[in-house]
């Protein structure tokens, strides 16, 4: 499943296994996760491409949560890159 901002802008994936959960948790943890993360790609470099992996605690977390931990990979991810982020 991908997530784009714009034709040729970031792009992001999503794992989200059986791990998570069952398969109406696992499509609950996709919606909120794509609902975070496209807003957030418009931060990211135009050639970013990022692949988020859901954790079995993701079933469990609340939206808050979730992106407080998008927001600290990502500012991770572009720390070690060297990129910063568009404003």
């Amino acid at each position: 499943m991908h997530c784009s901002a714009a034709r040729g802008g970031p792009r992001a994936g999503l794992i989200v296994s059986k791990a998570v959960g069952g398969s109406v948790v696992r499509h609950r943890v996709s919606r909120r996760l794509r609902h975070l993360l496209a807003p957030r790609l418009r931060e990211l470099p135009e050639t970013a491409m990022v692949v988020v992996r859901a954790l079995p605690p993701a079933a469990d977390a609340s939206s808050a949560e979730l992106g407080d931990d998008l927001d600290a990979c990502l500012r991770g991810v572009l720390r070690k890159a060297g990129g910063s982020c568009r404003g």
